[in-house]
């Protein structure tokens, strides 16, 4: 058999798509089972976006889009950051790409030489580790766990720093944990990179708009900060657009165009179409988000409640996104007689050949005594799921 490349050998497949793929596989034999383990919205894309859609094609956008994306669609970015988050960026420093994981790992790619460190809180996204590995960096890992509401304080940021640190990657509202940074705790962390010039941070604000705190706060509204910000975010969260695979980044212009030359070599310009149908999102009357956001809180309120019901779950609130990360260490050791826990992992795969309910192992998210569950679905589902949940860790002994 041939060798793959030292870099492919490097990197960890996704837990994340792994799990969906084994409770989708279960589901094609007949199992009823309820998945928790994905992270997109179970909403379908508002009706405004899917005609712009259908006119973009029928007015034939079906050639080679520009690479940094269409002048219309970065207008309508730009004009998005002024009004909702008051900061200003030409359409030069913004660069739209075939989803937000390529906006980061852009972003990753052109910042990081070989050898430099990126600080990434713990839990993290599955990817943020694996793109810095690929560009030759070395992941510096903060742990912010449970206890802390899994945010890193000012005094853990200054402390990870060091003279090769280049970049720290922030996630706002937080996939795993649905933690969301309030301004004072921004500021505080903005004040400790501005004392080092050459550190840079990529905050990813996909979960924007899933937000239960009142409003959205950007580390780049701080005074020297947006020189020093890349912005990551994108379409498929707010507005149901997972499939369309459309986000950007709003940055300084030599980092644009240094991840425009990137892209250029090896994807080009995002799908036409889903840019015409990411320009109308960011036009349409925003009400059908507000209305997503609104089922996403009172699901979050029903899963918080069902969860601290279950002896055995530490449970925070979580004040963005869609998921729940329950600490569960405390099942560690335990057995039904067949299986015994000894980690999130051996948990999370327990719970899907027990309960038939997916959810991933905090394990992958750099947190092992936690696991990711994802309230992207129905009432119904929530309190099923969490019915069977409670029934299969009752078993553990």
């Amino acid at each position: 058999m041939g060798q793959l490349s030292d870099r492919i050998n490097r990197l960890a497949p996704s837990a994340t798509l792994a799990m969906s793929q084994k409770s989708g596989e279960m589901k094609a034999q007949g199992v009823d089972v309820i998945n928790l383990s994905v992270g997109e919205p179970d909403f379908n894309t508002p009706e405004p976006i899917k005609e712009a859609a259908k006119k973009a094609i029928d007015d034939n956008y079906s050639r080679y889009s520009p690479v940094p994306g269409y002048a219309g669609l970065r207008e309508a970015i730009s004009r998005k950051l002024k009004n909702e988050n008051g900061l200003t960026y030409g359409i030069h420093e913004i660069l739209v790409s075939n989803g937000a994981k390529q906006s980061v790992c852009n972003t990753v790619m052109a910042l990081v030489n070989g050898g430099d460190e990126v600080i990434i809180p713990a839990p993290y996204w599955v990817s943020y580790p694996q793109m810095v590995k690929l560009a030759g960096g070395t992941p510096v890992i903060v742990e912010a766990g449970f206890e802390q509401d899994f945010k890193m304080t000012a005094e853990q940021l200054e402390q990870a720093i060091t003279p090769k640190t280049r970049m720290l990657i922030l996630c706002s509202p937080s996939n795993p944990t649905g933690s969301v940074y309030s301004k004072e705790e921004l500021r505080a962390l903005a004040e400790v990179i501005l004392r080092h010039e050459d550190v840079y941070v990529l905050a990813d604000e996909i979960y924007e708009h899933i937000n239960y705190t009142g409003a959205h706060q950007s580390i780049a509204q701080f005074e020297g900060m947006r020189e020093r910000t890349i912005i990551v975010n994108g379409v498929s969260k707010a507005y149901a657009m997972t499939g369309w695979r459309i986000g950007y980044i709003a940055a300084p212009e030599w980092i644009v165009k240094g991840c425009n030359k990137l892209q250029g070599q090896y994807t080009s310009g995002p799908s036409s179409v889903s840019q015409k149908a990411a320009e109308a999102a960011y036009t349409i009357d925003q009400s059908c988000v507000e209305e997503m956001r609104l089922a996403f809180e009172r699901r979050r309120n029903l899963i918080v409640e069902l969860a601290r019901d279950i002896p055995g779950l530490e449970v925070n609130e979580p004040q963005g996104a869609f998921y729940l990360f329950p600490k569960c260490s405390s099942f560690y050791g335990k057995t039904d007689g067949v299986r015994t826990i000894a980690t999130s992992s051996d948990l999370a795969m327990y719970l899907l050949e027990e309960a038939h309910v997916a959810t991933v192992g905090g394990d992958a998210f750099g947190d092992p005594e936690c696991f990711r569950m994802s309230y992207a679905t129905s009432d119904d589902n929530i309190r099923e799921a969490m019915r069977r949940i409670k029934c299969a860790l009752g078993k553990l002994r």
